[in-house]
């Protein structure tokens, strides 16, 4: 993913009323940089938040200095990061949520924006603009394994034959491990499944299965009762069979949303915690997502 993601601070009591303004500036070319630890205000500025990959998590300090209402326009809210912490909280290390949202379900791309009150706050964010789960696609994989070798080639030319070799051997595995997916899926193809989080295009492409949704609840905490029933009869009226989650869902976040409800529920992991780092790593991930997806339905 794109190591780097657009942010605008604005003080305003309405968030739509400064929506065009953040827009013109989160589309411009130009933009403030900003690296692990620095600070951020509210000024007619596009940040553009650069993330140590070094790190766990980079944190970025916002400072409000003037009591009053603030808007945080974003290319995308981070959501599938909260593995255990929340994307946002104040200087006490405590969790903040917004007085209001657009959209009220959060994250689909590009322009999402939060409001919030007076304080001083930490962010910490870790990925890129527009859909940043470029991974899930096997076919990219396979187009950045050439990109990959290129750029080592380039670097280190005597060893150039062997980083071609080696990429045209691991675009083999992903042709290989494509078969192996689609076979997997097979006996569960056409089944109805809503997500939790947008977070599958890729994924829902390269293997013609597509989600019938996302819910969308905006972040880990517990929704209200009617947004819970709201998702309820979604699912009921929809003839959902599955409804995939992620682990920065509690289990009782989940059961509370799927009470009622006649639909099977199972965890899927698009970031591959818990896998250990290696060259199977990939492979491993892509086989979980779709076994995830396949006991969920079957």
């Amino acid at each position: 993913a794109d190591p780097a993601m657009k942010m605008v601070i604005l003080e305003t009591t309405d968030i739509e009323a400064a929506e065009e303004g953040a827009e013109e500036l989160l589309e411009a070319d130009s933009g403030t940089m900003k690296e692990n630890s620095d600070n951020l205000v509210a000024a007619n500025t596009a940040y553009v938040l650069n993330f140590d990959p070094a790190k766990d998590t980079t944190v970025f300090a916002v400072n409000i200095t003037t009591a009053g209402k603030y808007a945080f326009f974003t290319e995308h809210m981070p959501f599938e990061f909260e593995a255990d912490e929340h994307f946002f909280k104040d200087a006490s290390g405590s969790d903040v949520e917004p007085i209001a949202q657009e959209p009220e379900g959060g994250h689909h791309g590009h322009g999402d924006h939060a409001g919030h009150d007076d304080h001083d706050d930490h962010a910490g964010h870790d990925h890129g603009a527009f859909d940043p789960h470029a991974w899930l696609s096997t076919n990219n994989a396979k187009t950045w394994l050439n990109v990959i070798a290129a750029r080592l080639s380039s670097i280190d030319p005597d060893n150039a034959g062997a980083y071609f070799a080696n990429a045209s051997e691991a675009r083999g595995e992903m042709d290989a491990l494509d078969v192996e997916i689609n076979a997997m899926l097979d006996p569960v193809r056409g089944g109805k499944f809503v997500v939790f989080h947008d977070a599958y295009q890729y994924f829902e492409t390269v293997y013609d299965f597509p989600a019938s949704g996302a819910i969308s609840l905006g972040d880990a905490s517990d929704p209200s009762a009617a947004r819970v029933a709201e998702i309820a009869n979604r699912i009921k009226s929809e003839n959902i069979a599955c409804v995939l989650s992620e682990p920065q869902f509690n289990a009782g976040l989940v059961k509370t949303v799927m009470g009622g409800t006649d639909a099977t529920t199972e965890v899927i992991d698009p970031l591959g915690f818990g896998i250990e780092p290696g060259s199977s790593l990939y492979p491993k991930l892509i086989r979980a997502m779709a076994q995830s997806l396949v006991n969920c339905l079957k």
